[in-house]
């Protein structure tokens, strides 16, 4: 176990106001691995102090030079990738190829894309007989879960830097390492004192008081829905702009015409791979009634070879939340064809890969976000009543659509209400814009759309 100490505020570690920690388990053998600051209001006031003194000059500095700082940066993380991928393993339970894959190739690529943008984004435009400026919103408070731990810090701070902003970050408290290893990616990469800082803490405690400061400009937040709806609350009193990337319960539609065992075996992949804690992830599949029960079968046998390969949710109350569903599921009338409630190993948060069949749409697990390795089979009659179920919960965030012509899919997904659909499953773009319909939230995060969230304009008339 390693005791990590200081903040990462202007420019440099600094010792923590406060002497409460924060211990780090590994889920899957629950031991500590290490532990953090807990930081208070002290430590936040602090950062953004900072960040608000280091604004006018990095709004000041020309595109191309964010630009140079960002690749930069992208170098850094690409050089760490082992590094990267190793500790998130190490703090969120990962399985080691899926972070290498995933959580460490992602944010490089995200990263590089948005220096990319800095050097080409039209910061003034001319519209008739004005000009329009795009200027840097602020200092930025991003506070970032833990389920893909350094894309969701990158997925804020690289637009944020690109567009001129300062940020302050506050991670998860159970993925504080990854974070740490960003704020020392940032100062390798020369970013200027003060542009980028670091505070570990709780959410009720470092979260509020950062959602809280009258010096931030915008509260960028990616959780759970109930905590965007009391971050906007705040944001709301004090005239600030937020953007929140919230919770999902996403459809993966399978018409008729698709490929019946490649749409479910895709569709058991995406709810599995990160042990289910994607808020994007497509957790209903609905299936036309004439081909349920061969897909309830395939996704059964998919589900069952997850069995050894999933890794831990990232907790014990993440676990115990899990279980629960699942449980509710059952005496809720839905049929168990794979996995369950019981625990697959003595040791760590785990949860078995589990498929529900006879799901009806009002059922607690065909409505509610349960965020675990969880797929509930649905049944529908035809394309209008598919339609219906696919968009009847508050949700709108992710989805998918199978069919055997791309424009028969497409058509569909041009009816469903979310922010994003994958057509026979298309692959992750990192300059396609990503946000919920709804209550998914509010704005997008990546490519060009991304980066617009951290600008304001002005126009001059002439």
């Amino acid at each position: 176990m390693k005791a990590y100490d200081g903040m990462y505020i202007g420019g440099a570690w600094r010792p923590a106001a406060g002497q409460d920690v924060i211990e780090v388990v590994n889920p899957a053998d629950e031991q500590v691995i290490g532990t953090v600051p807990a930081g208070t209001a002290e430590d936040v006031d602090a950062a953004v102090r900072a960040a608000r003194a280091a604004l006018p000059a990095w709004a000041a500095t020309p595109p191309a030079e964010r630009a140079a700082r960002l690749s930069a940066l992208r170098d850094v993380l690409a050089a760490r990738a082992d590094e990267i991928a190793g500790t998130v393993t190490a703090e969120l339970g990962s399985p080691l190829k899926f972070s290498q894959a995933v959580h460490a190739a992602v944010p490089i690529a995200v990263a590089g894309s948005y220096a990319e943008l800095a050097a080409t984004y039209s910061f003034e435009e001319k519209t008739g007989n004005s000009v329009v400026h795009h200027e840097p919103i602020g200092v930025v408070a991003a506070i970032t879960p833990w389920n893909y731990p350094l894309h969701q810090i990158v997925a804020k701070v690289a637009p944020a830097l690109a567009a001129g902003c300062t940020v302050v970050v506050k991670p998860a408290e159970d993925t504080p390492l990854v974070a740490r290893l960003f704020a020392d990616a940032v100062h390798k990469a020369g970013v200027p004192a003060g542009v980028f800082n670091l505070v570990t803490g709780l959410g009720p405690v470092a979260g509020q008081a950062l959602a809280e400061h009258p010096g931030v400009d915008l509260v960028s937040f990616t959780g759970s829905t109930a905590v965007g709806r009391r971050i906007a609350a705040i944001a709301a009193g004090q005239v600030k702009k937020v953007a929140l990337e919230l919770g999902g319960k996403s459809a993966n539609v399978i018409l008729p015409s698709a490929d019946l065992a490649k749409a479910v075996n895709v569709g058991v992949a995406n709810v599995m791979s990160n042990s289910g804690q994607t808020c994007s992830a497509w957790t209903r599949m609905l299936v036309h009634r004439d081909h349920y029960d061969e897909a309830v079968e395939l996704a059964a046998t998919a589900a069952a070879k997850y069995g050894e390969r999933i890794g831990p949710v990232v907790n014990a109350k993440q676990r115990d939340r899990v279980r629960g569903y699942i449980e509710k599921g059952v005496a809720e009338g839905a049929r168990l064809v794979a996995g369950g409630p019981e625990s697959p190993r003595e040791t760590g948060y785990f949860v078995s890969p589990t498929v529900f069949a006879d799901v009806t749409e009002g059922m607690t697990i065909a409505q509610e976000e349960i965020f675990g390795p969880v797929l509930s089979v649905l049944a529908y009659e035809d394309e209008e009543d598919a339609l219906r179920i696919a968009n009847g919960t508050v949700y709108g965030l992710a989805g998918a659509v199978w069919a055997g012509e791309e424009a028969e899919a497409v058509a569909f997904a041009r009816r469903m209400e979310t922010g994003q659909v994958d057509i026979n499953g298309g692959r992750f773009n990192p300059l396609a814009p990503f946000g919920g319909y709804k209550q998914s939230g509010v704005g997008r995060e990546l490519g060009v759309h991304g980066l617009a969230e951290y600008l304001q304009t002005k126009s001059l008339q002439f």
